[in-house]
């Protein structure tokens, strides 16, 4: 019976913390998406009535919300079929959808939802007296809700909410000292615009906290003033509250109000189908008290339908209570196999990387082969265009030099004929003078030579006239000669020019009026200035010029 007593505690506390973070009624969430509103909208009108109908309507609500992106209100709405679930002692479904919200708050990196759903999970392993565990998962909600204290993203009442569920959890366990603490901590922290606990529940365990220390009248007191609050917003949890003070009544000795009060906690429970689970502990009481006032017949009848219930809600045979012999963390189990499936898929994406790359790299190394390939055949074909080119140019050039040598060799020529005229027509005036100085005294023989003198007046002005013609046509000869040679003469200067027109020792005899001997020696004196030695042709080294 202690056993049962315990567990039926542990119970209540339990449900009381599953919504201490969705106080909110899920209808005030739901103004974003119309059908799923109507939906939850219905479901909250029947939950009461027909908590089953309500929990199939909110089900259907949930796939709504997610198709339009609200994840958050989808939370909320797992939240309410957990709450509604765990009236009806139906644990499984209950936990599951606690999982199920956990995982969309994850996948959503809703933090602050993800702490409301830590705290009931805790709340859930603190049934069953799994301490440990129930602590952990408190701490993960503290740590994210510092967190997001820390970032400025929430005010500091959200860890009211935490507080209040460890405050449960030790009064449960019998640490009435830290459960004091905590509780005090979370009136502290508490903000009535923020926190999901209200005032009302912060009364009801101080209540609870009182009555364990025996101050039973301040415990009254509290448990009177959440009344009216539950009365309006929370009908169902009187069921706890009219059990709590029957229990002070008939710790009182007012066993008359104490069975009044129980027969009353059963029959809100009834209408409200809310803390049905926790009828199993109103119907032992009812027992303890009869037995007390020496009523057998009615405790035994009462204590049967403790163990009926007992067995149906708490006992490891029931079909309600099997699937939780061993709580699995269904959450821990679906990261786990999204991390496998992350990993997967990164592999695969790094083989599919991998692959695109070495497609990539092979695409490139094609393009980049191509285009030197295609670089060096137009290099080459440059190569050629040009080499085409230079000898297209050598040749225009060779051709140019070649006509410019045939045209400056037809000049020189004519330049040769003119000067042999000239001295034709010398030798021939120096002839006319030689005869008609031997012929008779008749003839003015000065008149004579006054002709020939002013026909011809002597061999200088010939000179200059050839002179300035040999420049003409061999345009630089003079200034390459002068700049290799400074120590030449200009009587030099005239016999190369003359050498240069390839004239004979006896035309150059001739024309500078000496003998073929001085020829021969001027040319060897010239050829000692020039500092050419006997294998080197005088003629081709002044033509080279």
């Amino acid at each position: 019976m202690q056993n049962l007593t315990r567990q039926s505690l542990l119970f209540v506390s339990t449900i009381v913390g599953l919504l201490v973070c969705a106080q909110t009624p899920v209808r005030v969430q739901l103004d974003t998406a119309d059908t799923a509103f109507d939906v939850v909208d219905e479901a909250l009108n029947i939950r009461y009535d027909s908590p089953e109908r309500s929990n199939e309507l909110l089900a259907s609500a949930t796939p709504i919300l997610l198709d339009e992106g609200d994840t958050l209100n989808a939370i909320h709405v797992l939240a309410e079929i957990a709450r509604t679930s765990g009236h009806q002692a139906h644990y499984k479904v209950a936990y599951d959808n606690l999982w199920q919200a956990l995982l969309l708050a994850d996948q959503a990196n809703l933090e602050y939802a993800k702490a409301c759903i830590y705290t009931s999970i805790g709340r859930y392993y603190s049934f069953y007296k799994r301490k440990e565990n129930a602590l952990g998962y408190f701490d993960q909600a503290l740590s994210i809700n510092q967190k997001l204290i820390e970032d400025g993203k929430h005010p500091e009442a959200i860890l009211s909410d935490v507080y209040f569920a460890i405050s449960k959890t030790y009064g449960e366990f019998g640490e009435i000292g830290l459960s004091k603490q905590y509780l005090d901590s979370c009136i502290n922290y508490h903000d009535p615009n923020v926190s999901g606990v209200h005032q009302a529940y912060l009364s009801i365990e101080q209540a609870n906290l009182l009555s364990s220390e025996d101050r039973l009248v301040a415990a009254l007191e509290h448990y009177n003033q959440a009344l009216p609050w539950l009365r309006e917003n929370d009908p169902g949890h009187q069921t706890l509250v009219h059990t709590f003070i029957a229990d002070i009544k008939r710790r009182q000795g007012h066993f008359d109000e104490s069975e009044a009060l129980y027969n009353e906690a059963l029959q809100i429970s009834a209408t409200y189908n809310r803390h049905i689970d926790f009828t199993p502990l109103i119907y032992e009481k009812l027992s303890k008290l009869y037995y007390d006032q020496g009523r057998f017949d009615a405790a035994y009848q009462n204590l049967w339908t403790t163990k009926e219930l007992d067995e149906m809600y708490f006992d490891s045979r029931s079909e309600n209570n099997r699937p939780l012999l061993e709580i699995l963390d269904a959450f821990r189990r679906q990261k786990d196999q999204q991390q496998q499936l992350i990993q997967q898929n990164r592999v695969e994406e790094l083989e599919h990387e991998e692959r695109v790359f070495f497609l990539q790299r092979s695409i490139l190394l094609v393009c980049l082969g191509s285009l030197l390939l295609l670089g060096f055949l137009y290099f080459k074909y440059v190569q050629n265009k040009h080499r085409t080119e230079k000898k297209l140019i050598k040749k225009e050039q060779e051709l140019e030099i070649q006509k410019t040598k045939e045209i400056l060799e037809m000049r020189n020529k004519e330049l040769s004929i003119s000067t042999l005229k000239l001295i034709e027509k010398d030798e021939f005036f120096s002839v006319l003078k030689e005869k008609l100085s031997k012929r008779d005294r008749d003839i003015n023989i000065q008149e004579v030579k006054r002709l020939v003198r002013n026909k011809l007046p002597a061999n200088g002005p010939n000179w200059e006239e050839f002179e300035a013609r040999f420049v003409a046509v061999n345009q630089g000869f003079y200034d390459r000669l002068k700049e290799r040679h400074p120590k030449l003469t200009q009587g030099d200067l005239k016999l190369c020019a003359l050498i240069k027109l390839n004239f004979s020792s006896k035309d150059l005899a001739r024309l500078l009026g000496i003998s073929v001997e001085s020829v021969h020696t001027t040319r060897y004196r010239l050829r000692k200035k020039l500092g050419l030695t006997r294998d080197v042709n005088l003629v081709e080294f002044i033509a080279d010029v």
